[in-house]
């Protein structure tokens, strides 16, 4: 996994008076001595017959209205630099704002994308187009989703992994999942954990007898955790921080989480479509609204965003006359 240099911060609400995602994204930026840019898309729809605005009058309209936003970036910017972090600010009119984000990311070489969390419950995000949880699914480089309004200080980081490999999960992903991890646990004075999910075995081994059940379901127990250490060995997590559970990967990942009282939940997504999605299921998407701390999500390598590169510009549109 590249190194993160560049930091994009999707601000949705300039003029909002606490900006945890502002706060975080400017102490991993110090931390790591990397760039900081606050971008806001300009997602709005502008009426044009409301405005009375011919075509040709609409772009003073909308350099004026980016204007005033890249103001309000701005002084929030010029807090950030008391703190001694590299910071630009940008806003371009483009929707929606969670595919103008991705872009935007991909026009700046951003190696990780913060962004705050949608408040209240996901139902039906997919629907609603919720812009957390398609971040979640389309953004191919690293996403922090900031929950938790508190500062780091001296952070539990929590890495979920499968070594075991299910559903075709790509090898490579646990590293990387295991190297942010402790890219963040190093620059912020913190402590990586990990967590395996040992799937149960069906139950349905209770036909071969009690005896012979018991043997599988240790055989198992026991593959995972040779698995779980190989997958480790490169690391310096000791065995105290090394968490084995069973059930199923959501329930461990959030059962370890809130035990252990983690700030940051460093999970993968391979963000499948169609009847895969459905009978498979998505960690990270399940997890959204259960874990209480901040979730880091890692695409594998190789993710290609379904995002078109071209910017749409300012989405208009004109009433129809009722008669």
């Amino acid at each position: 996994m590249r190194p993160i240099r560049r930091i994009l911060v999707a601000v949705k609400d300039p003029a909002a008076r606490a900006l945890p995602g502002v706060a975080k994204a400017a102490q991993l930026a110090r931390a790591l001595s990397a760039q900081l840019e606050l971008f806001h898309a300009l997602d709005s729809c502008m009426y044009v017959d409301i405005l009375g605005l011919s075509e040709g009058e609409l772009e003073p309209r909308e350099d004026e209205e980016r204007r005033q936003f890249l103001q309000r970036l701005g002084r929030i910017a010029a807090r950030v630099r008391l703190h001694d972090v590299d910071v630009t600010v940008a806003a371009e009119w483009d929707f929606p704002a969670y595919e103008a984000i991705v872009r935007r990311a991909s026009v700046t070489g951003a190696d990780l994308i913060v962004a705050e969390r949608h408040a209240g419950r996901h139902i039906a995000p997919g629907l609603l187009g919720l812009a957390d949880w398609e971040l979640l699914r389309l953004s191919p480089v690293p996403l922090l989703l900031v929950k938790q309004p508190r500062p780091y200080h001296h952070p539990r980081i929590l890495a979920a992994v499968d070594p075991g490999h299910a559903f075709a999960k790509p090898a490579r992903l646990d590293q990387d999942i295991l190297d942010l991890g402790g890219t963040l646990a190093d620059a912020l004075h913190g402590r990586l954990h990990a967590v395996h999910a040992c799937v149960p075995v069906p139950g349905n081994l209770a036909l071969l007898g009690a005896a012979n059940a018991s043997r599988v379901q240790q055989a198992e127990i026991a593959r995972a955790r040779s698995n779980f250490d190989r997958l480790l060995r490169a690391t310096d997590i000791p065995a105290a921080r090394r968490h084995l559970v069973g059930g199923d990967p959501s329930d461990a990942v959030r059962e370890t989480a809130g035990r252990l009282r983690c700030d940051i939940v460093v999970l993968g997504a391979i963000s499948r479509s169609g009847l895969k999605r459905l009978a498979i299921g998505n960690t990270a998407e399940r997890l959204l609204d259960r874990v209480p701390g901040d979730l880091l999500i890692v695409k594998p390598p190789g993710f290609e965003s379904r995002v078109p590169r071209a910017r749409r510009g300012p989405r208009l549109l004109a009433l129809q006359p009722l008669f």
